[in-house]
């Protein structure tokens, strides 16, 4: 445990940004899944529409810092592929 007032003082911070950032990237893999799930049923309308719906979900993750921006790109660039490529 922390032993001056600075490192309890971090210590609080640190937690309370651990559980916020565990609460929006849980956020964002729930976004995520809701446009693999019509993709895969070969919905293309639905998985437009998230797909619409989570582009932005995942552009504020990059923004907040809690995934890489070549990561998001990877995920709107194959689920983007992958709705075109639907019949």
């Amino acid at each position: 445990m922390a032993n001056s007032s600075q490192a309890r003082k971090r210590a609080r911070q640190a937690e309370q940004r651990r559980r916020h950032n565990a609460s929006f990237r849980s956020a964002m893999r729930t976004a995520i899944k809701k446009v693999v799930r019509p993709i895969q049923a070969g919905d293309k309308q639905a998985a437009a529409d998230a797909f619409k719906a989570a582009v932005p979900v995942i552009d504020s993750a990059v923004s907040k810092g809690l995934i890489h921006r070549n990561k998001a790109a990877r995920h709107k660039r194959r689920f983007n592929a992958d709705i075109k490529a639907m019949p």
